[in-house]
């Protein structure tokens, strides 16, 4: 399990007085981009290999409001790694409430098409693998 903090700005906040929808996938997106960087999928790794994550599918629940100023707490779960993919869900909570979720797949890419994580990778994000939660794999009903 990975974590990230961070802390809603005044230009999240939407007309209504509360996070904007964007901006829970943003923070999400930053998430991600945590998560590859503590696996090595980092800034360098792109640079040197050509190779990154693309996110070929997400399902975001909004299950509770956010308002300004909110400090938020995204952790990170990979939930399974195949030979050219890993699919994660992102827990947001602000306090005890969880606010929103993101399941997501997502493809290691070079040269534009899906190519197998090397074994180092593979094996961090192996070790970072948890249980499912009850949500997780659902379609939209």
């Amino acid at each position: 399990m990975i974590q990230l903090r961070d802390k809603v700005r005044p230009e999240w906040i939407d007309y209504n007085g509360h996070l904007s929808e964007p901006f829970y996938v943003m923070v999400f997106g930053f998430a991600t981009t945590n998560l590859m960087d503590v696996t090595g999928i980092d800034e360098r790794y792109r640079s040197e290999t050509g190779n990154s994550l693309y996110t070929v599918e997400a399902h975001v629940r909004y299950l509770r409001e956010v308002g300004p100023d909110a400090e938020l707490l995204v952790t990170t779960t990979v939930l399974s790694v195949g030979e050219k993919k890993v699919r994660l869900c992102h827990e947001m909570t602000v306090g005890d409430t969880l606010v929103a979720t993101e399941e997501l797949l997502a493809l290691h890419v070079g040269d534009g098409r899906a190519t197998p994580f090397p074994e180092q990778i593979a094996g961090r994000l192996r070790k970072l693998i948890a249980p499912a939660p009850d949500y997780a794999g659902r379609s939209i009903r």
